[in-house]
């Protein structure tokens, strides 16, 4: 006996797919905890970075010459630890930005939709990077200079 498959049209995948991407309060419960214990951690981290060039700065000010490098090549190293210190704190700052603007989204129900073309974002990227505020495809777009980021 021969059965009859029924007939899948565009629609019914399409809603299908929107299903297996709308994320549960229990979802978003999760990302909200992801996001908290990132941004806590980042938030230590910067403190640890400031609080090591401000006692380089705080013992060059005084004077203390024990710690003061003694040859050109000590000076351009130093220079380079607190250029690249800077450079770190900066990038976990405009993170701390992204996650900040992920709760926000949270707290407007809006979490999980990209902001560029209002596609759900695959959990899986959410999972992987949770303040993800574009789809891959849009994310795609963005890093082969065919899209334009969103402002917030």
């Amino acid at each position: 006996m021969v059965q009859k498959r029924k007939k899948i049209t565009r629609e019914k995948v399409s809603s299908t797919r929107k299903k297996k991407q709308t994320l549960t309060a229990s979802d978003i419960k999760h990302f909200k905890q992801l996001l908290i214990n990132k941004r806590n951690e980042i938030l230590k981290n910067v403190t640890e970075i400031e609080d090591e060039a401000l006692k380089k700065s705080h013992l060059d000010a005084t004077g203390d010459l024990s710690s003061m490098p003694i040859h050109m090549a000590d000076l351009g190293s130093d220079n380079f630890e607190q250029e690249f210190a800077i450079e770190l704190m900066d990038s976990e700052r405009k993170l701390l930005r992204e996650i900040d603007y992920a709760l926000e989204r949270i707290d407007k129900g809006i979490y999980g939709i990209c902001t560029a073309s209002g596609k759900p974002i695959a959990k899986a990227r959410l999972e992987a990077q949770p303040w993800a505020r574009y789809c891959i495809e849009y994310a795609q777009k963005l890093e082969k200079g065919l899209a334009v980021e969103q402002e917030d």
